[in-house]
């Protein structure tokens, strides 16, 4: 019996590794065709305006109702200690430092992460992606590697927006709804966010496009091996692709904050 349960635990163990080190090899392959030519400036457009510019309305109603809510809990959390005034720092910081870029990624994720694996496993099980090899283009090139690039660049844009939102709703919530000053909101605003905290979101939602996008595209690359052909194969890896890049965007979210502090 120990031994049956230490040979599934093994089994589990070398099917997450070969999975883990299946994705690692799928973003090096990415990488190095970003500096083969030709280089792919129409794809990289085409991906940035589905990635980006799509999302922008689900980005603007998170970050305001999310600025707005966090004016409401700050608000009354802060005036025990008689410290409202400090309100203004307090959204924008959380919303700088932590809550911008991790909304952000989980919001594009699940609009455009989901559409992007789903679209690739379809190509997989229709074997699309075979006839790219059999016409000598290299599939990971043409699929991945101008998406990774709109990514990088979607996310950080994203993030700004949804930052500036969001503090616009907590000042819609501190100045209109609560009574607040609105000078002395912005005033705090202005005094507590240093550059530091900026770049540093910059830096969490640049990782966050590598993880979810690789994630997400390898999971439809990848989908005959991980869930099998046919609809219910696509289905499910677009479910994991979404559920594991969320969890990965937590986990390095912690890791990066370790560093930063």
């Amino acid at each position: 019996m120990l031994i049956e349960s230490i040979e599934k635990l093994g089994k589990i163990i070398l099917k997450l590794l070969e999975s883990l080190g299946r994705i690692i090899l799928f973003f090096l392959r990415g990488v190095v065709n970003l500096f083969v030519p030709p280089f792919q400036f129409t794809k990289i457009v085409d991906h940035t305006w589905f990635i980006g510019a799509k999302s922008i309305f689900v980005i603007v109603l998170t970050g305001l109702f999310t600025g707005m809510v966090l004016g409401l809990q700050g608000y009354y959390s802060l005036i025990e200690f008689g410290s409202e005034a400090a309100l203004g720092s307090a959204v924008a910081l959380t919303l700088i430092r932590e809550l911008g870029p991790v909304f952000t990624a989980i919001m594009i994720t699940a609009r455009a992460g989901s559409a992007m694996a789903a679209e690739i496993g379809v190509m997989r099980i229709s074997e699309q992606i075979d006839a790219l090899k059999t016409m000598h283009i290299n599939p990971v090139r043409f699929i991945f590697t101008p998406r990774l690039i709109a990514a990088v660049i979607s996310f950080p844009l994203l993030t700004a927006l949804f930052n500036v939102v969001g503090i616009f709703g907590g000042f819609v919530s501190a100045s209109i709804m609560l009574d607040i000053n609105p000078y002395v909101y912005m005033d705090t605003v202005i005094r507590s966010v240093q550059m530091q905290d900026i770049t540093g979101g910059f830096y969490k939602a640049a990782a966050f496009a590598v993880l979810s996008t690789t994630i997400c595209c390898s999971r439809g690359y990848y989908t005959h091996l991980t869930s099998g052909f046919g609809a219910r194969g696509v289905s499910l890896s677009t479910t994991n692709a979404v559920v594991q890049s969320c969890i990965f965007v937590f986990i390095s979210d912690y890791i990066i904050t370790f560093f930063l502090v």
